[in-house]
């Protein structure tokens, strides 16, 4: 079952909802339906991999890699001094 709600938009973002709208013969409400949707089923995704790696912390299971070392392997990317990975402890 749907519900009504109200959202508040800038409007240069209903200049350009309305135009997709005439365009595809749909109503502004269908595209805020469906970019809602698609947000929260992204976010959905994110809180859940964020839960199960909570979950393994918490039993102890996951592995860390020092943050210190991260980092310097991230910024030793493209140079000619490229360190290897670090391993997770």
């Amino acid at each position: 079952m749907s519900q009504t709600v109200a959202v508040r938009l800038d409007e240069e973002v209903l200049k350009q909802l309305d135009i997709m709208a005439k365009a595809a013969d749909r109503s502004r409400a269908w595209f805020m339906a469906q970019a809602i949707r698609q947000y929260v089923q992204h976010e959905a995704w994110q809180v859940d991999i964020a839960k199960k790696a909570l979950t393994k912390m918490e039993n102890g299971k996951a592995q860390f890699a020092p943050h210190e070392e991260v980092a310097q392997w991230l910024l030793s990317w493209g140079t000619a001094q490229e360190k290897d990975r670090p391993s997770c402890e």
